[in-house]
């Protein structure tokens, strides 16, 4: 019978881990995870404990929990659990196995605190964002070669609303009968709305039309613009999924880029987005669209198709947030809540991307 494990043989199985190439280990080497500490003090204020109780966890500490959460789409209950059980997370975290670790609770209490914060008028989770962007420029990654606009749907629980509760809810109201039912009211997402993602078809061998699909989404959109160089995304948004991405445009272009030029599909082609880029010194990379009732020009169909060969980066952005480990399915209720897990989800990203680059840097 094997007998208790003592401190050398946990830490010789960090050793193991640290040799099999750990993740988060990686990540604690190369993030600097205490600038994001003054933005955190100003959103998430701390009582100075002159009333007494049991002393709060540390601001970073929480940050870096919702870091876990959001990059292994995690439940508050699954986090806890997942803390306790691995000594990767615990590493990470800089726990031993006799210090104490939140509960989901309180988990769910600092995100909602963090939702719910403003740092001069704007939500908490933009403000975090934009400390690490310019940690990532002050590393070195600066914004090269040009941007690349895109968005994505993040699906959300469907609701079984009935058509006048639908419309209510469009003009902005409180249907009535949810007034009466607060804890129906509390699960009721009011933000979130549906959409329809179009697949056009090629047409086929023969030139015979193919079926175009039209597939409905009920949710929000994740708008963000990527440099062409490294990847990064360095501009974000959320909204409901009902949003055109086109109007996002003005929000999500740069003056930060050393290039530019431009890169979208052709949600983006409209006159006001072509004259806010030119007046801003930029140069349009977007799609062009094919005139109504005619075949694409050949000229236009291959400018369009070296577009393409360069706006297929930000794609892998979004492959990468859709597949393991981390599946950016919003589980919430309101755009407030949405926009702080889409906003981690897009920290996590930029993380995890900082940690590849500079091992490939390390190992060229």
């Amino acid at each position: 019978m094997r007998g208790q494990a003592g401190f050398f043989d946990v830490d010789e199985r960090l050793k193991e881990l640290s040799a099999k190439g750990d993740h988060l280990q990686r990540l604690s080497a190369i993030v600097d995870f205490e600038l994001f500490r003054p933005d955190l003090a100003r959103a998430v204020p701390r009582s100075d404990g002159s009333k007494g109780g049991r002393p709060a966890f540390d601001l970073v500490f929480m940050f870096k929990v919702l870091i876990l959460q959001a990059s292994h789409s995690l439940s508050d209950e699954r986090t806890e659990f997942l803390i306790k059980d691995r000594l990767s997370f615990m590493r990470f975290l800089g726990l031993s196995l006799a210090d104490p670790v939140p509960d989901a609770n309180t988990i769910w209490t600092f995100r909602e605190a963090l939702t719910r914060a403003q740092i001069i008028g704007e939500p908490a989770i933009q403000v975090l964002f934009r400390s690490y962007e310019a940690a990532l420029t002050r590393a070195g990654f600066l914004a090269v070669g040009g941007q690349i606009i895109d968005a994505s749907i993040v699906a959300a629980p469907k609701q079984r609303n009935t058509d006048d509760e639908k419309r209510e809810i469009k003009e902005g109201r409180i249907p009535g009968a949810w007034k009466e039912k607060p804890a129906k009211l509390a699960q009721k997402d009011r933000d979130a709305r549906w959409t329809v993602k179009l697949s056009r078809a090629k047409p086929a061998d023969d030139g015979s039309p193919r079926i175009d699909l039209a597939v409905p989404a009920f949710g929000y959109k994740n708008h963000i613009g990527i440099d062409r160089r490294h990847g990064l995304i360095r501009t974000w948004t959320a909204t409901d999924a009902a949003r055109h991405d086109g109007a996002q445009l003005p929000i999500l272009v740069s003056k930060a880029n050393t290039g530019s030029n431009v890169w979208a599909d052709t949600a983006y082609r409209s006159k006001a987005n072509e004259r806010h880029l030119a007046g801003n010194g930029l140069h349009s990379q977007i799609h062009r669209k094919k005139p109504p009732g005619k075949p694409m020009p050949v000229n236009i169909s291959r400018a369009n198709g070296a577009k393409s060969k360069v706006r297929a980066a930000v794609e892998h952005v979004f492959a990468w947030q859709k597949g393991p480990p981390m599946a950016l399915v919003v589980r919430t209720i309101g755009l407030a809540r949405a926009t702080v897990k889409i906003g981690l989800a897009n920290l996590v990203y930029n993380m995890s991307r900082a940690v590849w680059l500079t091992y490939r840097q390390a190992t060229a």
